[in-house]
């Protein structure tokens, strides 16, 4: 086993591949990460610009606003010129005249800033409720959108990627309109207006200036390109970090069972003193920066002061104007900075909105057909015809499969682990439909019938049994909408799971906590038992459902199942043969193909592969296959 990389070594690898830019795509989500495709940019800039038709009248006045807010911080020097000049320095005028010129200015001042204060917060209120708008709407449809994708695109997105979509990514593509248009717009309108009031007043001045400001610009395009992504590393490897302790206490016996908690403890403290190093080198290059800065700026504000006194000096400007160029120098500063960072927010908000808008190109799972109809209400038969289904192309899962089922039936599907069953029964949801063949119910294929319309015969309990983090009643009302107290207390009664509940602190109202953790195996199985009793389906779905159950609750569960079989169609996937005896039609299979088909009785008297199993299982495990 190779030693694994030091933290130092690690820190000078990242160094040595160079730290990921600003406009590069995260890692986590969709793992077929593509670069920045400019048409495809151009196509979804054109559909973010249709989100937002709605909004322009918002924008509109957003962006009024906000040039109201630059017309007030330019004319503060202004009036801070003429306070100087004509009320503070003349000495020839009379004492009142001067008090009564620095009130008027003053209260010119401070009309303005209430302006200032009101026109901030009108533009900040209309522009949280613009975001708010903008990304409810796009967030529903994209929820919406998510939960009707293929289940393989949904697995490749993986639950960072889709978590990231809906909240991070989302967020940073409607951080477009601020970053990528009013931000930049009404900054390049301030820097205009404030370099051309400064030329009107001292062209010299202003000369100095447009040679000044490209440095400040470099340095900042320094900081940028250099600095920023190194934090942004840095996060990336926290979030690393993060999720390894989320999986590491989430499967903590395992890690105590295998004695691994010397090699946790390495490998967390080994992530965060790369971080460290990582973040000591960024702060050597923002120091490297911000020294250049700080010698920059100084020498800035001589010049102009050294400048500006000589022509004070000589009568070619006065002490206001002087006052006011510096007020003037900073405005100036700020909105140039603010275009230059909106650059790489932009370039940031870009990437994001691809990543959104690149769902909802993904085709939906398994589209309504034009002429589809409405699934009937009663099975009369369910029907497999030459059925060949394949997750990857040449690498068959289910081969020439065909089966007969009539409605109300029990069938049984055995055989050994990887052998197809729940294959079978996913195509039989539609989760998946055959790559050849048709499955058919009432003599029509599935796909001809409208999938709401088809999923809603179905009820499915699985062995990975998944509850969701409420109170019991809200977990077995799921397979319900509208489900009375009575329907719910009649479920839990059938699926022997009343009992514990009645046992529970809170009984029916008691929280199980995610995935039911504060339940047992056989708990939550009775539980997603009574969701699937409460649906009252027409086709039921059991794989392995009472695998995690106990010997005496098992046999009550097998009686409330054979009162749930009836005048219901029923598929069963079962590994202990005990408990599908009196299936209507026991199916074999082997390596996604049919060996042995028949009742119980006429597979044992066959005493084929069948037989063979139940063997085994008296063997090794009589006292469960007692029955058998």
């Amino acid at each position: 086993m190779p030693k694994p990389f030091s933290s130092k070594q690690r820190y000078l690898e990242a160094r040595r591949q160079g730290y990921p830019k600003e406009d590069d795509q995260p890692k986590t989500g969709s793992p077929q990460a593509k670069p920045v495709d400019k048409p495809r940019r151009r196509r979804y800039l054109r559909q973010y610009a249709r989100w937002l038709r709605p909004y322009v009248p918002s924008l509109l006045g957003i962006f009024f606003l906000s040039l109201i807010g630059v017309a007030v911080s330019l004319s503060n020097p202004i009036l801070s010129q003429r306070i100087i000049d004509r009320a503070v320095l003349p000495a020839d005028l009379p004492f009142d005249t001067r008090v009564e010129r620095l009130a008027y200015y003053g209260m010119g001042m401070a009309i303005l800033a209430l302006i200032g204060l009101t026109v901030e917060m009108t533009r900040s209120y209309w522009r949280s409720m613009l975001d708010a708008g903008l990304i409810f709407r796009i967030r529903q449809r994209l929820f919406d959108r998510m939960l009707s994708l293929p289940l393989t695109e949904l697995a490749e997105m993986k639950t960072g990627g889709i978590v990231s979509r809906l909240s991070g990514d989302l967020d940073m593509a409607t951080n477009l309109v601020e970053v990528g248009l009013l931000r930049p717009s009404v900054a390049t309108v301030q820097a205009i207006a404030g370099f051309v009031i400064i030329f009107i007043w001292n062209w010299r001045l202003a000369t100095g200036l447009a040679i000044i400001l490209p440095m400040l610009m470099l340095l900042h395009l320094l900081y940028i390109r250099r600095i920023r992504p190194i934090y942004r590393s840095t996060r990336e490897d926290r979030s690393r970090i993060d999720g390894r302790v989320t999986e590491t206490f989430g499967g903590i016996r395992v890690v105590r069972a295998f004695r691994r908690e010397p090699r946790e403890n390495v490998d967390y403290a080994m992530g965060h003193h790369t971080v460290i190093r990582k973040f000591l080198h960024a702060e050597r290059l923002e120091l490297a920066v911000s020294t250049g800065w700080h010698l920059l700026m100084p020498a800035v504000l001589i010049t102009i002061l050294w400048y500006g006194g000589y022509l004070v000096v000589t009568g070619r400007a006065t002490v206001g104007q002087l006052f006011a160029f510096q007020w003037y120098l900073f405005q100036l500063i700020e909105p140039v900075l603010r275009i230059v960072e909106s650059i790489s927010q932009t370039q940031r908000s870009l990437s994001a909105m691809e990543r959104v808008f690149d769902v909802f190109e993904k085709p939906i799972d398994k589209p309504d057909a034009p002429d589809a109809v409405e699934a009937p209400r009663k099975v009369a038969r369910v029907q497999f015809k030459g059925v060949h289904f394949e997750y990857r192309p040449e690498l068959p899962v289910i081969q020439a499969f065909d089966l007969d089922v009539p409605g109300g039936a029990v069938v049984a599907l055995v055989g050994p682990s990887g052998a197809g069953k729940t294959t079978i029964t996913d195509l039989l949801a539609r989760f998946y439909d055959p790559t050849v063949g048709v499955i058919t119910l009432n003599g029509i294929d599935l796909r001809r019938f409208k999938l709401h319309s088809y999923r809603s015969l179905l009820a499915v309990v699985q062995q990975d049994v998944f509850l969701f983090d409420g109170t019991v009643r809200q977990n077995i009302a799921y397979g319900l909408r509208g489900a009375t107290d009575a329907a719910i207390l009649d479920a839990a009664q059938r699926a022997n799971a009343h009992v514990f509940i009645s046992q529970l602190p809170e009984s029916y109202d008691t929280l199980i906590g995610e995935r039911g953790v504060k339940l047992s195996g056989g708990q939550r199985q009775r539980l997603s038992i009574a969701r699937a009793i409460l649906a009252d389906p027409q086709i039921l779905i059991l794989d392995e459902a009472t695998s995690n159950l106990d010997t005496e609750s098992e046999q009550l569960i097998q009686s409330a199942l054979a009162d749930l079989y009836r005048n219901r169609t029923t598929f069963v996937i079962a590994h202990r043969l005990s408990t599908i005896t009196h299936a209507d039609l026991i199916v074999v299979m082997d390596q996604g193909k049919i060996v042995e088909i028949g009742n119980h009785a006429q597979l044992m008297a066959a005493g084929g592969m069948y037989r063979d199993m139940v063997e085994r299982q008296r063997q090794f495990t009589p006292e469960a296959a007692s029955a058998v």
